[in-house]
């Protein structure tokens, strides 16, 4: 297959210093890639073309994102992958396809931040018994601690391995009223999330009751063994799940944590 005429071009460009462009061009001619020197001078001296001169513009602009400045900093949008990237020029006014930013930023090895290690946090356990959905993809609530929503996720640490981070979210305005740490994927960990939840809804004067429900991810065994049923008829909430495998079922949570 006969290269294009703008390879052909560039080779003769990046080498005609050594050999000088007509015995290139004889040489390619000979080997089938057939370009006349008046070719290549006319291509040098043609202005660049519109989709050039945008490709300039827009590529400065992503430097400036991307690329530290003198004190090592970089913007934080440089966290943004192509998606996110062309939508945020798209609101500074630069209208530009998602395929022409996905192009430049893979000829500069521009990426934006994503989750390079894989770590499963849901195990489920077919011997533990799970409650019914009671949400059913309703994430609303009239009033704060009627629904609370709660999930954990992985944490990679700076001297290697993982921590895990548990969430229990009040649906009323997407509050986290609970979270805790560890470094294990024990059912204690989350216990703790809730238990914090419910003190604190304790302390603004608005104790959790009544038919408060806490919903989770069906596929944890940490959200469907005993003890965990035992802390939510302590904390006053009544226990829900959804399906397994279906993560729409528990979107308010992972949504949070995408965040």
């Amino acid at each position: 297959m006969r290269p294009a005429p703008a390879l052909i071009c560039a080779f003769t460009g990046a080498h005609r210093d050594r050999f000088g462009v007509v015995p290139i061009c004889r040489a390619l001619s000979a080997h089938g890639a057939r370009i006349a020197p008046r070719t290549y001078w006319a291509r040098r001296s043609r202005p660049p073309s519109r989709r050039a001169l945008a490709d300039a513009a827009v590529t400065e602009i992503l430097a400036g994102i991307y690329e530290p400045d003198a004190r090592g900093r970089r913007q934080p949008e440089s966290l943004y992958g192509s998606l996110k990237m062309r939508e945020h020029l798209n609101r500074q006014g630069a209208g530009v396809a998602r395929c022409t930013v996905e192009r430049l930023m893979r000829a500069r090895g521009w990426r934006g931040v994503t989750r390079a290690r894989k770590v499963t946090t849901t195990v489920s356990d077919p011997a533990h018994s799970r409650a019914l959905d009671r949400v059913n993809r309703n994430f609303t609530a009239s009033r704060p601690g009627e629904l609370h929503v709660a999930d954990f996720t992985y944490v990679p640490l700076d001297g290697g391995g993982f921590g895990y981070s548990a969430f229990c979210i009040d649906a009323f305005a997407g509050l986290i009223a609970g979270w805790e740490c560890s470094l294990s994927k024990e059912t204690a960990f989350v216990e703790r999330a809730i238990r914090q939840a419910a003190s604190l809804r304790a302390r603004q004067g608005q104790p959790i009751g009544g038919r408060a429900i806490h919903h989770s991810d069906a596929g944890s065994h940490q959200y469907t063994s005993v003890r965990f049923a035992e802390t939510l008829m302590l904390a006053g909430l009544t226990g829900s799940a959804g399906s397994v495998g279906d993560a729409y079922d528990n979107a308010l949570a992972e949504t949070t944590i995408g965040l």
